[in-house]
């Protein structure tokens, strides 16, 4: 399958909450790197394995924020890579506070499978809406 309209799907996925798709997508040994001073990871160290996405993302995501949307504009392929502009939005619960964030994504693929990401994001505006700054 096309590496592009693999990941168009995925986000397609994502927006209908369909996490076990998502899942369903990434390789068993995927690392997944949030932004550097992201709260959800401030280290930008890699998660390792889905399940890791899923307990320390995904449910956060679900559970800590009304509406959480990615919205994505723009898909690059690049052989075995596909970089995806998009923006994210909702309110974080604890706080009420709105996001609106531009974000690039980058995702590696080998055999169809998502084996790295990595998010970029204005740490920032994720910091404020989450009460961490």
């Amino acid at each position: 399958m096309d590496n592009v309209k693999g990941l168009k799907d995925l986000y397609e996925a994502f927006g209908r909450g369909d996490v076990p798709t998502v899942l369903g997508a990434m390789s068993p040994d995927i690392r997944w790197h949030e932004a550097e001073s992201n709260p959800y990871r401030p280290s930008g160290e890699a998660w390792v394995g889905p399940e890791a996405v899923l307990n320390n993302l995904f449910m956060k995501l679900g559970t800590e924020w009304d509406g959480f949307s990615v919205h994505p504009k723009s898909f690059h392929g690049a052989g075995d890579s596909v970089i995806v502009e998009a923006r994210y939005s909702g309110t974080y619960k604890a706080t009420g506070k709105s996001l609106d964030a531009q974000v690039c994504h980058v995702w590696d693929l080998r055999d169809g499978k998502v084996t790295r990401f990595q998010q970029y994001v204005d740490t920032a505006k994720l910091q404020e809406a989450m009460g961490a700054r």
